[in-house]
This record gives C-alpha cells, structure tokens and sequence, in this order.
C-alpha cells in the first residue's frame, strides 16, 4: 500500500509503497479516505512533543475518515505519540472500539477537516465553558480550524453576539465567513489596545472567552469580561504565559478553566464527534480545507508547518465512494 512515512524526525514525511497493517486482537481494518495534516501531527513528528520522540519509520495522522465493514467511519490514531502507525495511508488498523459511524450526507473530507479540532470547540465551549443561549462570545484565534468551529458551534447554541479575534488579514476574513458578528485584529502586543477593541466591538461585557491563544490575546479578553465570566483556555499558540493580572480575575471573580480532548473518556469522544458530523451534514459546520493527494503529502506538509496553507490540508489516500 502507497503511504507517508516519516523517516526522521523534523523532516517531512516520504511516500513511499509499505506492506500492509495485519489487524491484532480487537482491531479493524479501515480503507482510509481523508487524513488531516492536523497541529497535534506537526508537533509530535518533531521528536520535541511532550510525549517524547517518536520511533521511526513511522506513519503519520491521529485521525482520519474512511471505510469499515461498509460504514463510513472516523477513528483516532496514536501515531507520534506511542509506538503504531496513523492514518496518512491507504490502510489503517484501528480498535473497532474507536470506530465512531458517520451518518449519510457527511463529506469524508470536510469531516476529517473538522474532526478532533471541531470536538475541542464544541467540548470547550458548550461543557467546560457551559455557553448559556443570549450570552455574549469572545473567540480567540478565530481564524483556526477551533476557532472557525467555535463561531459557527457558538451561533447555533444560541449565543446573541460573537466578537471573532485573528491576528492575520486572511484568518480575519476566514473568521468572517464562518459568521462571526464583529471582528477584531490582534496585530499589536498592547493589552489595553487589545482590550479596547474587544469592548467597542462587544455589546457590553462578555460572558465567556473561547481561548487557543494564550498570551497577551487571552489577558485582553479577560479584561471584557462580566463578573463571574469565564475563560476556556485550550492552547497556547500564541504564547505559554499570559499576563492576566491578579486585580481583573480578583474583582470580576472570574472562571480560568482548561481544557483538553485527552480528558474525554471514548463515550464523551464518540458522541462530540458524532455531534459535529450531524452539523455539518445539516449544513450548519464547516471550515477553510482542501483535499491534497496522497503522493504529494511533503509538499502539503510543508504548506500546513509554515501556514501557507489556506486552511486544514486533508491528504486522500483513496477516492471517496
């Protein structure tokens, strides 16, 4: 079978023929349709992942979409972050108790765009965070895949207002798109610059802060807040420390909560993935992708490191149907 392979760590993956996965006990094969180039799989091919350095060869992807028993499925991978190959091949052997069934109407390729990023959004946003319908939304890094998600999500939960923050013009316009209300730009490392362009963009103060950034972004937003507002961080891309001040969280009495998808138990995962595949095949979830073939994996995993991507690259081993 045709499959990426990363062969040194730091290095972009090779595509090269490899024997086929033999199933152990409890697994599945899965005929792979759509494999995200997602951040978890960047970081971890690196070798300076939390998790340690991964052992090579090995094959990429935590996550894909494709074919099982005649269902079109979703399934998660450990690869890069225990010993197992992923799903950036042609063929993947996964628990069958991983398997998540999609339902008809859902785009194999968009799904796998969404997937686990999608279920960040709605898990941070709707259970940690507890997004009540009429509040008001603060989404950070709204031009990412969470945060395109974490827009549309916030809509359909009935949130009354959401003030979008991007840092580039193009993640900007994607945040747009995905129907944000307001939109404010984080070019600038001014905390109370920042903060008073959430408060003109806002309709009074916020009720919770939708955070991947960290940083001066997440120090800004909390200064929109309402007493006893919230904040979801679920990322640091913008910076591991935030100078959030003692006297905003202190007399707002404010919520700093965290989050993380390796906290779901397998129901939780099953069900948010499930949830997300229902919205977007009601028309009500998408986001900024494009499906790259296979054999130019190195290519596409070049474009995603570097952010010249226009969105979430889904590689396609196999062409749907």
């Amino acid at each position: 079978m045709r499959a990426a392979e990363i062969r040194e760590c730091g290095r972009p993956p090779v595509v090269a023929e490899r024997d086929a996965p033999a199933p152990g006990d409890g697994e599945v094969l899965v005929e792979v349709v759509a494999a995200p180039i997602t951040p978890l799989d960047l970081l971890c091919a690196t070798g300076t992942s939390y998790f340690g350095k991964p052992a090579t060869p090995y094959v990429p992807g935590v996550q894909g979409v494709g074919t099982a028993g005649g269902r079109t499925v979703w399934f998660p991978t450990r690869a890069g972050m225990a010993p197992g190959d992923g799903s950036m091949a042609e063929t993947a052997a996964v628990p069958a108790d991983d398997l998540v069934e999609l339902p008809d109407g859902v785009d194999p390729v968009e799904l796998a765009a969404l997937g686990l990023s999608a279920v960040a959004a709605h898990m941070a946003m709707n259970w940690r965070g507890e997004l009540a319908e009429g509040e008001q939304v603060i989404v950070l890094g709204a031009g990412g895949v969470v945060g395109q998600a974490a827009v549309q999500l916030a809509r359909t939960a009935g949130a009354r207002r959401i003030i979008a923050g991007a840092r580039s013009p193009a993640a900007r316009e994607r945040a747009r798109r995905a129907g944000a209300d307001a939109v404010v730009a984080l070019d600038t490392g001014d905390a109370a610059e920042l903060a008073r362009r959430f408060a003109d963009a806002a309709d009074g103060p916020a009720d919770l802060v939708l955070d991947p950034l960290f940083g001066v972004p997440a120090a800004a937003a909390a200064r929109t807040l309402r007493p006893g507002g919230r904040i979801v961080n679920l990322g640091g891309s913008a910076d591991e420390t935030s100078p959030i001040d003692s006297s905003t969280i202190r007399s707002k009495s404010l919520r700093l909560l965290g989050y993380t998808n390796n906290e779901l138990t397998p129901r939780q995962r099953a069900e948010a993935v499930a949830f997300v595949a229902g919205e977007a095949a009601a028309g009500r979830l998408a986001v900024a992708h494009e499906a790259v073939p296979l054999d130019d994996a190195a290519a596409a995993w070049r474009r995603q490191a570097d952010g010249t991507a226009e969105g979430r690259i889904v590689l396609t081993p196999r062409p749907a149907g």
